[in-house]
């Protein structure tokens, strides 16, 4: 289930990737917009499942289950702020924070990948 949740994220991200790319070129689709939407309802099921598949629920992942609801509510914020034409800055930065922390979360927690070996 981790590689479906992730493959899921990575999906998201090039998906925001396309859209925010159609935005500077002033053409805005609702299709992918939608489409981003979906890919969103599928991170949610699998990390639903994820969180609930662990033995024990440490702290740390109620931690990264509320950065990751703060995250999806991220990748809307900066869609539809550039949409209205108003400044997204600061909302990139808190967007990069933010996904440095739930990578490394997810990497480091007992049911992630572990990149060493």
């Amino acid at each position: 289930m981790t590689h479906l949740h992730l493959t899921s994220l990575v999906l998201s991200f090039i998906l925001l990737i396309i859209i925010v790319i159609q935005q500077n070129k002033g053409n805005y689709s609702k299709i992918w917009h939608m489409v981003l939407r979906a890919s969103y309802l599928l991170v949610i099921g699998t990390g639903t499942i994820l969180f609930f598949s662990a033995y024990s629920i440490p702290i740390s992942y109620y931690f990264k289950t509320i950065i990751g609801i703060v995250m999806i509510g991220l990748f809307e914020m900066v869609i539809v702020r550039k949409q209205k034409g108003k400044s997204t800055d600061l909302l990139w930065i808190a967007f990069s924070i933010v996904s440095v922390i739930l990578f490394v979360l997810g990497f480091t927690l007992p049911q992630g990948f572990d990149l060493l070996k």
